[in-house]
């Protein structure tokens, strides 16, 4: 045994990770590990029941969040984190389900039941990595990729509107709304660990560097440059309006908890319903479907 192994203290966030699978895949700046720390400091914090507690992810370089994560997890079909997420909840509502995926995931080919998921506010809690740029598959523009951004299929620059992760969601129903980046460590683990206090449909935006893909080509520089670069540009703004809080290539960085308000998630609005249509003939879900 080294004398570091004698001396240094355990990182707490060993105990949550599938060692077996370590190293990872993620490049060398790429953020999504320290979004992971920050998940995992979440969970102790907030003291929940890990046995309840689920992963679920889809498909690009965050996907691969559910495999490292010791805990239940489901690595999912391009898109279909949230449907697979819904299913869970609704089967089992003592379970407190976690998606945890990229931008491109969330909000391109899984728009649509991010949207919905929202809109009907499933008791979900969304953590989407955000690097601007499908990362996986060679860096081609994302729907979240800023104006006079160069990328493999857009060599001349991006022209086209980005999403406004934030407001969309806001506007979508979202109970609880927040962003960070990765550089806002204690700040993100602490978002975390409120949200996995909220009731309702929960989200939080984590910008990340793309060191390989995304500040490559644009020169940006690497990993370091990237945590400069959210530190020099960033504001903390609790509060602030989604719909000023949209991103630029080199701009400012708007950042804190947008929204955190009450409103009956899914299944109180369905028992509250089927209450009122067949009085005592209706026995609310407490227990899972299936065991």
């Amino acid at each position: 045994m080294s004398d570091c192994q004698l001396t240094c203290p355990a990182n707490p966030s060993e105990q949550f990770l599938r060692s077996e699978r370590i190293p990872h895949i993620w490049c060398p700046g790429c953020g999504i590990g320290t979004t992971v720390n920050c998940f995992t400091r979440a969970l102790v914090e907030a003291k929940i029941d890990l046995t309840k507690t689920v992963v679920v992810s889809g498909i690009g370089c965050t996907g691969r969040v559910a495999g490292y994560v010791d805990l239940d997890s489901f690595h999912t079909t391009h898109g279909r984190a949230i449907p697979f997420a819904t299913g869970l909840k609704m089967a089992n509502p003592k379970l407190d389900v976690v998606v945890y995926s990229g931008d491109g995931d969330l909000f391109a080919i899984g728009g649509n039941h991010l949207i919905h998921a929202a809109r009907r506010n499933i008791n979900l809690k969304v953590i989407c990595v955000n690097n601007m740029i499908y990362a996986m598959t060679g860096g081609q523009t994302a729907p979240t990729t800023p104006n006079d951004v160069t990328t493999s299929t857009a060599p001349y620059g991006t022209y086209d509107p980005a999403f406004n992760l934030p407001y969309l969601v806001e506007a979508a129903g979202a109970c609880y709304v927040a962003r960070w980046t990765t550089y806002h460590v204690r700040q993100l683990a602490l978002s975390m660990k409120e949200m996995f206090k909220k009731k309702g449909f929960s989200f939080i935006e984590v910008l990340s560097p793309c060191p390989t893909l995304y500040q490559r080509r644009n020169k940006m520089g690497d990993g370091l440059d990237a945590m400069k670069f959210y530190k020099e540009h960033s504001k903390i703004k609790h509060g602030a309006p989604t719909n000023e809080v949209g991103l630029t290539k080199a701009g400012e960085i708007i950042l804190g908890k947008f929204v955190d308000r009450e409103r009956p998630d899914y299944q109180q609005m369905m028992n509250a319903h089927f209450h009122e249509e067949l009085g005592d003939r209706y026995i609310e879900m407490e227990e899972p479907v299936c065991s």
